[in-house]
């Protein structure tokens, strides 16, 4: 009787362990990372006042911006005010002709700014995007990002949706990857524009795993059309969790594969009222 008793025991102990192990992951938050915010979220603000624009960014509880300094205010000046309010700038942006021109001046803004990642956010192209473009992309990409690593940061493409046009057995999004370096070159999945374009964000962060190194967060308003121009109205962009995208699974996929930066960006006309709404919604999301 007593071995029985142990059996049904160990039975009894074999089921609990990962009931209990399931019922604390329950408890973890989805996000993972301090949460960071697109610096374009605030275009309607930077020029009534910069200081006052940071005191809306630190309010909020922004850790992480992602931008640089706006018009007629130093690097310097705009890293102190951040510095100031407990937010750093690990990514700013910059144009692909800039890029293409001169990588080793956008090495130097970026590194004025204390950025470790350079994002490209859109490729120059007239109607579709077609493999002509996606060439001069690659080029340029492979080039700059190898001239923006011997300076210790790390070049990534945003992802906007246009790349999504069918290529061979796949797309051209599918031929740049394939086509740039992995040492020069890494991406940036804009979840939105993703899904805007016809992919499915889950399934590529699965499918290109460290590529990826950060995430704009944003939801596509249900039942808004889609196409591949990765251009829609600012009513399109809605608060977290309201629209068509799947963002726990999003976010599960993207700490799989340690992805350590992700902004929050707001398209919309009510970003004031939204954000607080978004983040609400982010940090609601559990494991």
């Amino acid at each position: 009787m007593k071995k029985l008793n142990l059996f049904f025991l160990s039975i009894l102990l074999s089921s609990i362990v990962p009931i209990l192990a399931f019922a604390q992951q329950q408890g973890d938050p989805l996000l993972q990372v301090p949460l960071g915010v697109q610096s374009y979220s605030f275009r309607n603000h930077w020029e009534n006042g910069v200081e006052a624009t940071l005191d809306i960014i630190q309010e909020l509880g922004f850790k992480e911006l992602e931008g640089g300094a706006p018009k007629g205010m130093s690097a310097e000046e705009f890293v102190k005010l951040c510095k100031e309010r407990g937010i750093s700038i690990p990514s700013t942006g910059t144009g692909f002709e800039a890029l293409e021109a001169d990588p080793q001046q956008v090495a130097d803004k970026a590194k004025a700014l204390g950025a470790k990642y350079v994002m490209v956010a859109w490729i120059p192209h007239d109607g579709d995007f077609t493999k002509a473009n996606a060439d001069r992309a690659i080029k340029a990409f492979n080039e700059g990002g190898k001239v923006l690593a011997e300076n210790g940061i790390i070049f990534k493409y945003h992802v906007h949706g246009y790349e999504f046009q069918p290529y061979q057995k796949g797309t051209l999004f599918d031929y740049m990857v394939e086509n740039t370096d992995p040492t020069y070159v890494s991406f940036q999945m804009d979840v939105m524009w993703t899904h805007f374009g016809g992919a499915d964000p889950v399934a590529l962060l699965k499918k290109y795993g460290d590529r990826w190194v950060s995430l704009h967060l944003k939801d596509l308003r249900k039942g808004a059309p889609k196409d591949m121009t990765g251009l829609t109205g600012p009513e399109n962009d809605v608060v977290l969790g309201t629209g068509e995208l799947d963002l726990p699974g999003i976010l599960r996929e993207s700490n799989k594969i340690g992805i350590k930066h992700m902004f929050l960006e707001d398209e919309s006309d009510e970003e004031l009222e939204n954000l607080p709404k978004s983040i609400a919604y982010l940090k609601s999301l559990k494991y």
